[in-house]
C-alpha cells in the first residue's frame, strides 16, 4: 500500500514543490518563489477558465445532486421488476466512454440546434419573425456536466437508503407528519452521507473532466482543462503547477472539513444514544 501511495502521490508532491520553483523548469530547483502564484492571477485566459470551471461544476453539482436524490428516491420506491432494469440504464453512462458520451451529446445538439437555426431562417424568409440562434457554449457543457453526474449521485444514494429502515417514513406519518416533513426531518438524515458523498463526487468529475467537455463546450466556452490541453501543443506554463496545487487543497480541504464534521454528527448520535 506504501508503494502504491508513494506512486500516486509523489507525482502531486513533485508538482507542489514546483510550484515554489523560482525559475520555469520542473526539474531544475532555482529557489523559492511565489513569482507563479503572482502570474496565475495576472493570467486572463487562465482565471477566465478557472471562472468557468468552478461555475459549471458548482451549478452542475447541485443540480445533479437534486434530481439525482429524489431519482433514487423513486427507484428506491418503485417494484423490483422495473428498479432493476432502470438501475442498469442508470450504471451505463459511468462505464461508458467518455469519447463516446462527449460525441453523441455534440452530435445531439448539433442535430437539434440545426434544426431550429433551420426553423428560425425559414421564420425570416418567409414571415420576417425573428428568434435566437441557438449554438454550443456554457449551456450545452452546464446541460452535459449534469447530465454525467446524476448517476454517480444515484448510485451513492441508493445504498443508503436500501439500509434505512422502511418503516421509518410510515411511522413518522402516523405520528402527524405529512410526507414532505418526513422526508426533510426523517428519510434525509438517513441518506445524507450518501448525499453528501455523491455530491463530492460529481464535484471532482466536473472539474476533472476534459473529453466530454472539449465536445460540448462549443468554441466560445473553455474550462481549465481545456486551457491545459492547448498549453501541451507548445509548452505547459508553470503557473498550472500553481493552479493544479491551489485545486488540489481545496479539494482536500473539503474532504477534511466534511470527514470532520460526519465524525462530530456520530460522536453526537452516540452521546444521544447512551
Amino acid at each position: 500500500m506504501g508503494l502504491v501511495f508513494l506512486f500516486l502521490y509523489a507525482p502531486i508532491l513533485l508538482l507542489i514543490v514546483f510550484s515554489f520553483n523560482a525559475g520555469n523548469s520542473s526539474a531544475v530547483w532555482k529557489g523559492f518563489s511565489l513569482k507563479w502564484y503572482v502570474e496565475l492571477f495576472q493570467d486572463r485566459l487562465i482565471m477566465q477558465s478557472v471562472y468557468t470551471t468552478l461555475l459549471v461544476s458548482v451549478l452542475a453539482t447541485l443540480i445533479a445532486t437534486v434530481a439525482g436524490t429524489f431519482a433514487a428516491i423513486g427507484f428506491y420506491n418503485m417494484k423490483r421488476r422495473w428498479r432493476n432494469p432502470l438501475l442498469t440504464i442508470n450504471n451505463i453512462p459511468m462505464m461508458n466512454a467518455d469519447i463516446v458520451t462527449g460525441v453523441s451529446l455534440c452530435l445531439l445538439f448539433v442535430a437539434a440546434f440545426g434544426a431550429w437555426n433551420g426553423f428560425v431562417t425559414w421564420m425570416e424568409e418567409t414571415y420576417r419573425l425573428t428568434a435566437p440562434r441557438l449554438y454550443q457554449g456554457f449551456a450545452t457543457l452546464l446541460i452535459a456536466h449534469i447530465t454525467f453526474n446524476i448517476p454517480y449521485v444515484i448510485l451513492s444514494v441508493s445504498p443508503k437508503l436500501r439500509q434505512m429502515d422502511k418503516n421509518l417514513i410510515d411511522a413518522a406519518q402516523d405520528l402527524g407528519c405529512t410526507w414532505m416533513q418526513a422526508f426533510w426531518k426523517v428519510a434525509l438524515p438517513e441518506i445524507k452521507p450518501g448525499i453528501v458523498s455523491g455530491m463530492l463526487i460529481a464535484f471532482t468529475m466536473s472539474i476533472d473532466d476534459f473529453v466530454i467537455s472539449y465536445f460540448t463546450a462549443g468554441a466560445t466556452t473553455s474550462t481549465l482543462a481545456m486551457a491545459i490541453y492547448s498549453m501541451t501543443k507548445k509548452r505547459v506554463s508553470p503557473e498550472i503547477n500553481a493552479i493544479s496545487t491551489l485545486l488540489f487543497g481545496a479539494v482536500l480541504l473539503l474532504l477534511v472539513i466534511v470527514n470532520v464534521l460526519e465524525a462530530r454528527q456520530e460522536k453526537q448520535q452516540a452521546k444521544k444514544l447512551s
